[in-house]
């Protein structure tokens, strides 16, 4: 009789490489491995021996980087998505696609459940599970951090280390680990250890060996630079006049913005599950990219529009942090963003320097704005009449004098 097939999201650090062992010991099962290439870099080398040697009958390792950058990160810039007004939701975004490829290498293989290896106080236990349930509810969701069983045979990470030392499995992992970090083509987060005090620093001197993608906003070039994006219906296609694809418009300008020290981000905000943590973010090129974005729309939404795309936007970045991606709520304000996008078309130009991204200018041929009828000069259209203004004013004061009308009286 066929063993029960489980597909794992594996990472190949020490959690993951646990849970694939104890997965296949403890449910006796096959487990098929599997890697979301979404930018890791190096983080991926190694990995199809490590997860073979460790017990994965088979794993798939998957470039979604393109599919990540075209299908994930633009649709969620075209909404203005910024969590708590700082977060750009680098990890956030990645975990629906994650769980997608999952579900879909699940059902290719005959699977009978996905596992991950998210711990039972984060959001991507969440995220990973709300995907599974929208796209596959017939499948199970091993999650082991919230089993007893694994919790006692677990505690901390000593008994990992140990548990790995025990099994041959190759980690690198110590006791004394001083932050963990999640890597993907949008940014790197780093969390937990010495970061769990929100008092520490970690922008000091004595802290810079921590950051992977950018310098240090006082160490980056004393001269400025100018770069130009041209924007297509919401998304950035070149960059300095060379056409490129969703995934080299974020690899380029993440090498631009980290040269500058842009995109850091220290903060703590608040989890889905109810708690309280504090995240440090690179997001070089995604903080070019975001500003970019919104300065075309600037020239080219119509007010009323973008008004309304605005209100919605903390409900968005909600829905993405949470795991509600392929909910019907968010799918439902994408296909208004859509729309809200079809003329943000033109260039932007920005300067960088230390740490900033500032507006250079911007242009396009459907822009919204008409100087004849800005100018503070005469207006040679005559579409703005400035005695129009009175009545415009009056009918809109109407409701405060009467209600100042009324809140006197009563003070008689």
């Amino acid at each position: 009789m066929a063993k029960e097939k489980i597909v794992l999201a594996y990472s190949g650090g020490l959690d993951t490489s646990v849970i694939l062992k104890w997965l296949k010991e403890t449910y006796d099962a096959e487990i098929i491995a599997f890697t979301a290439d979404i930018g890791q870099k190096d983080e991926l080398d190694g990995l199809e021996e490590k997860a073979l040697q460790t017990g994965a009958s088979k794993i798939y390792i998957d470039d979604l980087r393109e599919e990540f950058a075209k299908d994930f990160i633009n649709p969620m810039f075209q909404a203005g998505a910024l969590y708590e007004g700082q977060y750009l939701l680098g990890t956030s975004i990645a975990r629906p696609l994650i769980a997608k490829r999952m579900v879909e290498i699940a059902r290719a293989e005959g699977a009978t459940a996905i596992a991950h290896g998210a711990t039972g106080k984060g959001n991507d236990q969440v995220r990973f599970e709300l995907t599974a349930a929208a796209l596959a509810p017939e499948l199970s969701v091993i999650a082991p951090w919230r089993l007893e069983q694994f919790r006692e045979e677990f505690p901390g990470r000593a008994e990992m280390i140990a548990y790995a030392e025990k099994h041959g499995i190759p980690v690198t992992a110590s006791a004394a680990k001083p932050y963990s970090t999640d890597r993907n083509l949008l940014h790197i987060s780093f969390e937990s250890g010495m970061l769990e005090d929100p008092w520490f620093d970690a922008a000091s001197d004595e802290n810079k060996g921590m950051y992977v993608l950018s310098v240090a906003p006082e160490d980056a070039p004393d001269q400025a630079e100018y770069i130009e994006l041209e924007f297509d219906k919401g998304d950035c296609v070149a960059i300095n006049g060379n056409k490129l694809s969703p995934l080299q418009v974020m690899e380029t300008l993440n090498e631009i913005g980290g040269k500058h020290g842009i995109g850091r981000v220290d903060m703590v905000e608040n989890r889905f599950v109810g708690m309280k943590s504090r995240g440090v973010y690179e997001t070089p090129g995604g903080t070019i990219l975001f500003t970019a974005h919104r300065k075309m729309e600037s020239l080219t939404m119509d007010r009323d529009v973008m008004h309304l795309r605005d209100s919605l936007i903390t409900k968005y970045a909600t829905l993405v942090y949470n795991g509600f991606w392929f909910a019907p709520e968010r799918l439902a304000i994408q296909a208004l963003v859509g729309e809200s996008q079809k003329n943000v078309s033109g260039t932007v130009r920005l300067k960088l320097y230390k740490g900033n991204v500032m507006g250079a200018g911007v242009k396009s041929p459907v822009s919204l704005y008409n100087p004849e009828i800005a100018t503070m000069e005469a207006d040679p259209t005559k579409a703005y009449d400035q005695g129009d203004a009175t009545g415009f004013i009056h009918l809109n004061a109407l409701r405060l004098k009467v209600s100042s009308g009324v809140e006197q009286n009563a003070k008689k």
